[in-house]
């Protein structure tokens, strides 16, 4: 069996996955908090023998050694300066994106004052977003690799403000619970050698008065961009002893949040987002661990 952090809910996919997503995803702060340290002392330990710090000295933050663990998916990969993502026509934003942390990445001269919100030319004007669509819509430009991230090159920062690396997001929450835990990824590059970041959109489906399952989302814009319900982010934290990696995920739902709720309640099975997103993080970790077995808390 997997064993992973969780917040309390054991989440039930099949008939009950809207549901019970929407039970977790719609804490607030009146609820009994988890007690931080022993929530974190479960979070899983892969053991990943051959992470070596070699490997990662191709750029301070690039993407040449940023899909190590393994493609979540395979369909429209894009690579820049500093990420990789997998862009979804249909949806006009990304599936996903994973990036690379380290102390050298976080650091530089890059100024996102020199940087401006751009349509992205490589993908066909029929599937492609646009900032009028964004205009008057309610939404931010919300980033999935966030641009802080990448200090170390106007090109790599530039390279974030594309607009398929952007997804329809409620202010309050950009600016506020989704900012901290950009923050958290950030402030870990002092714990691990490097922090993987995978972000994405989620569509969930929802328990209607009639009782059945039912996948609703806005779109904006005379393109139709997908506004997500909720937002999900994967960490691979290697440590830097070399005993492996340690793997958090987030989901959040794309809605204000009280700032008195504690990212931690928002720490979910990895299975949680695999199942509800089509996607499989860290292929290349269980290529190399023949049992399941060998995630483990250490």
């Amino acid at each position: 069996m997997r064993r992973w952090c969780r917040t309390g809910a054991t989440l039930a996919f099949g008939a009950g996955l809207g549901a019970a997503v929407g039970r977790l995803l719609s804490l607030r702060g009146g609820e009994e908090e988890e007690d931080r340290a022993g929530l974190l002392s479960r979070v899983p330990v892969v053991p990943v023998p051959r992470v070596q710090a070699s490997e990662l000295t191709v750029s301070p933050g690039g993407s040449g050694t940023v899909m190590k663990y393994g493609f979540p998916s395979l369909a429209n990969i894009k690579t820049r300066e500093s990420y990789v993502t997998s862009y979804d026509p249909r949806t006009r934003t990304a599936s996903w994106v994973i990036e690379r942390l380290n102390p050298a990445s976080l650091s530089g001269t890059s100024d996102r004052k020199y940087c401006d919100f751009k349509e992205d030319d490589s993908v066909h004007v029929f599937h492609r977003s646009t900032n009028a669509d964004y205009r008057g819509s309610g939404f931010d430009r919300g980033h999935l690799a966030a641009a802080a991230n990448h200090k170390w090159s106007q090109k790599a920062m530039e390279d974030t403000f594309y607009l398929s690396n952007v997804s329809p997001q409620n202010p309050h929450l950009n600016q506020n619970t989704w900012n901290n835990l950009e923050k958290l990824c950030r402030s870990l590059t002092k714990r691990y050698l490097n922090v993987y970041v995978c972000t994405g959109p989620l569509y969930l489906p929802r328990q209607e008065a009639d009782g059945k399952l039912y996948v609703r989302y806005q779109v904006i814009g005379r393109n139709h961009v997908a506004v997500p319900t909720h937002f999900f982010k994967v960490l691979i934290l290697e440590q830097v002893d070399g005993r492996g990696v340690e793997l958090r995920s987030y989901v959040l739902p794309n809605e204000p949040i009280d700032e008195k709720v504690p990212l931690e309640r928002f720490l979910v099975p990895i299975e949680t987002i695999e199942r509800a997103s089509g996607l499989l993080f860290v292929p290349n970790i269980m290529k190399r661990n023949s049992s399941l077995q060998a995630i483990t808390n250490k």
